[in-house]
């Protein structure tokens, strides 16, 4: 992919009230996200949602060394499921939330699917801010493309992350529209904008990172 169209796509993202960021690597995203964004608003409390590239950043390390932030975790292992539960509740309330995006098409939406809705919920209401990063590879054509790539690509791939879900697509690599009760497909959003402006911010990273 080349820049002129990461430009394009940057520019189609302002111009819907995203605030954007764009970082050449990993490292140069969690740098971005210090400097630009942490250090820039008031933030009392963060918490996050499920995302292999803002995970692979080192953000959730660099929040957790900060004493006056009240971190909210959402996946602790020694926590019950509904306990886990109560916890992504909450994080419907904080400062700041982190995560990422299944897609974004060229006209500057962002698509999304999810299991229980909680990422999907707290990037449309609640949380002040919401800082998405995002890697080159989740750049699509337009909502069509989007919603193939989840189905084909992300989907499969994240349920496969998970294997005691034991649900179709983690075998065959495609989408069966399967009547598990473990379905992690249940949730579409498509973002048009952010409302109030800037209050979603995106790191795009030049590097195919995630699915």
């Amino acid at each position: 992919m080349n820049k002129e169209r990461l430009s394009k796509v940057v520019s189609q993202l302002e111009k819907n009230n995203f605030e954007v960021f764009f970082a050449e690597n990993l490292l140069a995203a969690r740098d971005i996200f210090e400097k630009n964004i942490l250090n820039g608003i008031e933030v009392s409390s963060v918490s996050y949602a499920d995302s292999i590239t803002m995970k692979s950043s080192g953000v959730l390390e660099l929040i957790r060394t900060k004493t006056d932030i009240d971190f909210i975790d959402t996946f602790n292992p020694d926590h019950s499921w509904r306990e886990q539960i109560n916890q992504r509740k909450k994080a419907l309330t904080v400062d700041l939330f982190l995560s990422g995006t299944n897609a974004i098409t060229e006209a500057g939406q962002l698509v999304n699917l999810d299991m229980i809705g909680n990422r999907v919920a707290a990037l449309s209401f609640g949380p002040r801010y919401v800082v998405l990063f995002v890697g080159k590879n989740k750049l699509v054509k337009d909502l069509d493309e989007g919603f193939k790539r989840i189905k084909t690509v992300a989907a499969p791939l994240n349920a496969k992350n998970h294997p005691k879900l034991k649900l179709p697509c983690q075998v065959s690599g495609i989408c069966h529209d399967c009547q598990s009760p473990q379905r992690i497909c249940n949730t579409w959003t498509i973002t048009e904008k952010s409302y109030p402006k800037n209050r979603i911010k995106i790191i795009l990273i030049n590097e195919e990172r995630g699915y």
